[in-house]
């Protein structure tokens, strides 16, 4: 081979063999072939995660930033990432974000072409060699995103394009500044979002404003119905009484009705961007002032000037110290439990019960059967009509027209025309001289005195008069012994039952029951023994005044008891020296 050969082959290379291709110094991962394709949003049900559709400007602009890349996150846009948003609230914003976005990224994908006509018009200028200048590029763009109540504020950021400057702390904060968003930012979210992988595409919740509150409206709590309702109440044994209706509404003296709630001020809120969002204070409400109430010394109770039925009229609550029964006590009112003074204009039938803390007041009857306690006087217009079974008691002084066939508590004075076969005990006197003045069968039993125009009958009847003592004592002392006697049957009647629950629920009633009636038999007996003495002094006091008084009327007067053997007329009976005596 020549010299020339030689040195032409150092040259070129082998004959025959052309240059090889310059290898690229990366090769192009899977990534970077498909970095045209759209992104593939993960499938989800998430209501805050809002779905893009493949022609939305913001698969171009991920696809161009995968292309630079060569990788880049899935986008993900959640408004509710935490899940602590209203629902209702993230449900509406999904509608803004979607129109809103699209609009932003038409901008930035608009602004990223303009970039890349601008430097090829420069590079066409140019030779295209080493020296030709690389286009500026766009930096990274934080776009802020704002509820309609400015209550919370996201942000995604637009990656850079060529050259621009990738994400940093200064350009988020001052982009935060020129979009005044000010308060509730999120300074951890802050920091570490400029080397976040997920950085770009995605949606960050940035900041949450403060909530107003409206304060809240003053409320009043009733203690009583304003509304009266019949309510029917079942026993343990399943039964209803249809004569307790709770019509009657009892309040004490001094005792609260209602009570004032008062209004809350309102709390300001303050938006993302340092707006303070004004709050209503809530609304002061009266208290129903009416008639018998006062409001108390703070103001925030409605107190009851004295004891009696409370009623709302409709715009106020009202004490009645006295309850007005237009009619008969019945089944339209229920048995009457009140307080003050009770005033009925009719009668009192059959089966129900009147009890009142002052007097009563019945224009009619009381029937047979019926039961009715005065805490003050009791008067009865037409009369005490009994079988043996009413009972009517009073804390002072009845008035009645006549009682037949009744028994009788009064602790002061008795006035009536007649008494028929009835039941008195009466701690102070007993006067039946108006009308026929008659007392006729059954037993009157008064500490102090009995005058009456006719004591007995012609027939003989037996009538007993009894002077001195307690009456009324003795007389509850027999009545809870007859309570305790019934008390005692019904416990072995259910002791003999089958064994249940209900079985060992009702014996437990009955021997509370027991217990208490035992303990009251028990304070009554003491009472008696400690006046003991006293009371036998004064037997003597006692004495029975009558215009005539027939034969069979037995006088007991201490532990003296005396029959008339025949009639007497304008006599008086006393103790004499330890004797009854007629004179």
């Amino acid at each position: 081979m020549s010299l020339k050969e030689k040195l032409t082959s150092l040259l070129r290379g082998p004959k025959g063999k052309e240059p090889a291709e310059e290898e690229p110094s990366v090769r192009q991962g899977p990534e970077e072939q498909t970095a045209a394709a759209p992104p593939s949003f993960a499938p989800t049900e998430d209501p805050a995660v809002l779905k893009l559709p493949s022609e939305h400007p913001m698969n171009q602009l991920y696809s161009l930033r995968r292309k630079e890349a060569g990788y880049l996150p899935t986008p993900w846009l959640n408004l509710d990432e935490e899940g602590a948003l209203p629902q209702d609230m993230v449900a509406k914003e999904k509608n803004r974000l979607q129109a809103g976005l699209k609009s932003a990224c038409n901008s930035r994908l608009k602004a990223v072409k303009n970039g890349d006509k601008d430097k090829r018009k420069k590079d066409e200028g140019k030779d295209g060699g080493e020296g030709a200048q690389k286009g500026a590029g766009l930096d990274a763009y934080p776009w802020f995103f704002l509820s309609a109540d400015k209550l919370y504020a996201w942000v995604l950021v637009f990656p850079p394009s060529e050259n621009g400057k990738e994400l940093t702390r200064d350009i988020l904060m001052r982009a935060m500044e020129e979009q005044n968003i000010t308060y509730g930012v999120d300074g951890r979210l802050v920091d570490r979002l400029s080397h976040d992988d997920r950085r770009y595409f995605n949606l960050f919740l940035l900041a949450k404003g403060k909530p107003a509150f409206d304060g809240k409206n003053g409320n009043i709590v009733d203690y009583f119905p304003r509304v009266v309702e019949r309510v029917l109440e079942v026993d343990e044994y399943d039964q209803v009484d249809y004569t307790a209706l709770n019509l009657i509404h009892n309040v004490k003296e001094g005792q609260e009705i209602c009570r004032l709630i008062r209004p809350t001020e309102g709390e300001p809120g303050c938006t993302v961007l340092g707006q303070e969002i004004p709050a209503k204070s809530g609304k002061s409400v009266p208290l129903p002032k009416g008639r018998n109430t006062e409001l108390s010394e703070d103001g925030d109770a409605l107190i009851a000037l004295t004891s009696g039925h409370v009623e709302f009229t409709g715009r106020s609550f009202q004490v009645k110290p006295v309850l007005d029964i237009a009619g008969d006590v019945d089944f339209s009112t229920g048995n009457i439990k009140f307080l003050g003074d009770v005033n009925i204009k009719g009668d009192v039938l059959t089966g129900f019960t009147v009890r009142a803390m002052g007097s009563i007041w019945v224009g009619g009857v009381i029937e047979a059967g019926s039961t009715v306690e005065a805490g003050g006087d009791l008067t009865v217009v037409k009369g005490i009509l009994g079988d043996g079974t009413t009972t009517v008691r009073s804390q002072r002084c009845i008035f009645s027209k006549y009682i037949e066939n009744a028994t009788i508590y009064v602790r002061e004075n008795l006035q009536t025309d007649a008494i028929i076969n009835g039941s008195i005990y009466c701690d102070g006197e007993v006067l039946v001289r108006s009308g026929r003045g008659t007392i006729m069968g059954g037993r009157v039993w008064a500490a102090e005195k009995v005058s009456a125009a006719t004591v007995g009958s012609k027939s003989e009847c037996r009538t007993s008069i009894t002077l001195g003592g307690l009456p009324c004592t003795n007389f509850e002392r027999e009545q809870v012994r007859r309570e305790l006697k019934a008390l005692e049957m019904e416990l072995e009647k259910l002791e003999c039952q089958l064994d249940s629950p209900a079985k060992a629920s009702l014996i437990g009633k009955v021997r509370v029951k027991m217990n208490t009636a035992e303990l009251r038999l028990q304070q009554l007996e003491e009472d008696l023994e400690d006046i003991q003495e006293e009371l036998r002094g004064r037997e003597e006091e006692g004495r029975l005044e009558c215009g005539v008084a027939y034969a069979g009327t037995e006088i007991s007067i201490g532990e003296e008891m005396m029959r008339l053997r025949q009639e007497e007329r304008q006599c008086i009976a006393k103790m004499v020296c330890g004797e009854i005596i007629v004179m």
